[in-house]
């Protein structure tokens, strides 16, 4: 079913209706996610013909939660793998040939983009949410700040499409890779069809991004016994007050519940984002975003939808002194006196940025297979 709403519906269509009616963009989305990929058989060398390709091993973490992406749907080879890598790095996918998935998605910063507050896309143009860190997508349910995307095959689209970040159309990037002397063959490699088309596009892409588990940090290697690595004084009393005041939205190994909630930001008179309901056009969705993931958040910052904090310890005295009492604001912040925030004093705010740091993964954020060529 998703193939054939690959195949016959265009994204030239869907590049307009994302300029002229957002919901009906999202309703597109709906549908297409609610299909399941085609079931990936794995064919044997010796029955494969001239095709044949080796399919990569995708090891789920111990102390992590089951997988939500359907990896035998679309399972991650050799060749599909670098053809993911070759697009996520490709500047043709959009509109200027310049501004590339990477561009907004620096590695070294597990792919974040710290040189503005808010992403840039095409031309200079500026949207309004910073760029989201790029790891463990595969135990994800949902995509982006509000949840527009509803499977990880169908989150580029919003990228590639939106005029505000890389300004394209399917049809114009398809011809592009076309043309392009080593792109036929790589298609051929990567895919049994051979196509170069918007299924075939989409699924290298998440069978890259698919593959970009973090999972190594010292956190890990404690909660895993592994290497008789243990946390220092300061970092486990962190770790305990992180599990009293943090974990109830940063929940399990993935440090995120991936609910959708208002934790308080003043509301930005310029771009006035109201979040996740923009997605269901329900009021009570308004000013309401995805709980993000801390793993390496030493290293993602500027912090919050809007790029608007620099470091931890402004994250956190937002959440101790600075939460506003804006619409829909969630519960959790409300305190039984009627004070709003979360308590904690200046020694345990430290503790807990000190437990923060050992979720900085080293081995994923230098990880040459997902580099830049």
């Amino acid at each position: 079913m998703l193939s054939f709403l690959y195949h016959h519906l265009t994204f030239d269509t869907l590049a307009i209706a994302m300029k002229f009616n957002y919901y009906a963009y999202i309703l597109f989305v709906f549908l297409l996610a609610s299909c399941k990929n085609e079931p990936y058989e794995e064919i044997p060398v010796e029955e494969a013909g001239e095709f044949s390709n080796v399919r990569l091993e995708f090891t789920i973490p111990s102390n992590f939660p089951p997988l939500i992406y359907d990896v035998e749907g679309n399972a991650p080879t050799e060749t599909g793998f670098e053809l993911g890598r070759r697009l996520f790095y490709e500047g043709r996918m959009a509109s200027d040939n310049v501004v590339a998935c990477g561009f907004c998605h620096i590695q070294e910063f597990a792919f974040t983009h710290h040189t503005h507050i808010i992403s840039h896309g095409v031309d200079g143009a500026l949207g309004s949410r910073n760029a989201q860190p790029l790891h463990n997508l595969a135990f994800q349910n949902e995509f982006t700040w509000d949840g527009a995307a509803m499977h990880l095959d169908l989150q580029p689209i919003i990228p590639i499409t939106n005029e505000l970040e890389m300004n394209e159309t399917f049809t114009n990037v398809i011809a592009k890779l076309q043309s392009h002397p080593e792109y036929p063959r790589l298609f051929r490699e990567a895919f049994e069809n051979g196509e170069i088309n918007s299924e075939n596009i989409l699924k290298a892409l998440s069978q890259f991004m698919i593959m970009m588990v973090s999972s190594n940090s010292k956190y890990d290697k404690f909660r895993r016994n592994e290497g008789n690595v243990t946390l220092t004084a300061n970092e486990a009393q962190g770790m305990e007050l992180f599990g009293q005041k943090c974990a109830s939205c940063h929940a399990t190994d993935l440090f995120t519940d991936q609910s959708y909630r208002n934790n308080g930001l003043a509301i930005d008179s310029e771009f006035n984002d109201i979040g996740r309901a923009r997605v269901t056009g329900l009021s009570e969705d308004n000013y309401k975003f995805k709980v993000p993931n801390l793993r390496n958040i030493e290293v993602t910052f500027p912090y919050m939808h809007d790029g608007r904090f620099q470091n931890l310890e402004q994250v956190l005295e937002h959440y101790r002194s600075g939460i506003s009492d804006t619409e829909n604001l969630d519960d959790i912040f409300r305190q039984a006196d009627g004070t709003l925030g979360i308590p904690m004093t200046n020694e345990e705010k430290a503790r807990i940025i000190d437990f923060l740091k050992t979720l900085t993964d080293a081995d994923f954020v230098f990880d040459e297979r997902f580099s830049e060529f």
